[in-house]
């Protein structure tokens, strides 16, 4: 007589990738990161806010999330590896796996790098390789390029270096530096999330 045949069932168990969000000011790409995540349209959750300046608009933002933030002062520290070292734990506290960069104006040392290696985004405001650098809007703007755009980046040992990730681009042909600024943001509030998206399901 044969066996009953016996069915048995793999359950996977998916787990939500955690990511950490690091500002200086307004938080506006926080902002649309964090209503992505909350969507479901990114399928991670921010589990961390660093803020490197206590004045930051982004704070009040992070509350509205009911998102925890670290915020610190690199005055109070008596080197950037200190300060970064301190980052890194709070990091592996939340169990954070990847960090993006969404308007940190600093420039990442090598403590941060080291430990996140392949897991931190940044967003910049050009097409880069082109206009790398802390004022890359008002330098397209005074070169007189007619295409603009965003870029999305992995992080390395250079400033504003590393994979590019997704680019998108747009023409304009008027005078007004405040028209590219508007614009550059609705691109970026659009493209960061999805860049983000793309780099997880990898």
């Amino acid at each position: 007589m044969r066996p009953k045949a016996q069915c048995f069932w793999s359950h996977t168990i998916f787990t939500m990738k955690k990511l950490a969000l690091f500002a200086s000011g307004s938080g506006s790409n926080f902002q649309a990161i964090a209503e992505a995540c909350q969507k479901g349209t990114i399928q991670a959750e921010i589990a961390l806010l660093v803020c490197d300046n206590a004045n930051a608009f982004v704070i009040e933002r992070a509350k509205e999330f009911h998102i925890p933030t670290f915020t610190f002062n690199p005055k109070q520290y008596a080197s950037k590896e200190l300060f970064e070292t301190e980052i890194v734990n709070r990091l592996q506290e939340a169990q954070v796996d990847v960090v993006c960069l969404a308007g940190y104006m600093r420039i990442v040392g090598p403590t941060l790098l080291k430990a996140y290696q392949g897991r931190m985004l940044n967003i910049h405001p050009s097409l880069l390789p082109s206009f790398k650098g802390a004022h890359a809007i008002d330098d397209a703007f005074n070169f007189g390029v007619k295409v603009f755009g965003v870029t999305v980046h992995l992080i390395d040992d250079t400033i504003d270096g590393g994979v590019i990730l997704m680019q998108r681009a747009f023409e304009y042909y008027g005078t007004s530096r405040d028209e590219v600024e508007a614009e550059i943001h609705k691109i970026e509030h659009q493209l960061f999330p999805e860049a983000i998206n793309r780099f997880l399901e990898q």
